[in-house]
């Protein structure tokens, strides 16, 4: 399996397991991450989320993380993740994902942008919240 399929799944995977409630925020307010104001989705069902982050420290896999919440529906479906660099300057990040449950249609959405770190403990990664971002969006046809 290529890396970054498997990084993404890893990341994935370590947001579902951690999608009740949503994790604290950095103690760091230099650690940040935002939600651009504007989704897209596509005709093909595929969701692009956007925004912005900051950190600094990272020792292993730093990841931004998005899921979104339709208008019509309490499920949060994950929207791809982004491998971050944690220089403390500020980058985009873009995530681009299709929901496998249902199609989320333009209009009101609710998103939550996440980075975090997967740090390995006991030979496992364990993830290492550095912000939380959530923002009330609007999902644009595109």
């Amino acid at each position: 399996m290529p890396v970054r399929p498997a990084l993404v799944a890893l990341a994935g995977a370590a947001l579902l397991l951690l999608t009740a409630p949503a994790p604290p925020a950095s103690a760091d307010s230099y650690e940040t991450v935002t939600v651009d104001p504007v989704g897209r989705v596509a005709g093909d069902g595929t969701v692009t989320l956007s925004g912005t982050y900051r950190c600094t420290g990272g020792t292993g896999p730093v990841f931004v993380s998005s899921s979104v919440t339709g208008r019509s529906s309490s499920v949060r479906h994950g929207i791809g993740g982004t491998r971050a660099v944690c220089d403390g300057v500020e980058h985009r990040w873009t995530n681009t994902g299709k929901p496998t449950s249902e199609t989320l249609e333009p209009g009101a959405a609710h998103v939550e942008a996440t980075l975090m770190e997967l740090s390995l403990q006991g030979g496992l990664p364990l993830p290492r919240f550095h912000a939380v971002g959530q923002r009330d969006i609007t999902l644009t046809q595109g």
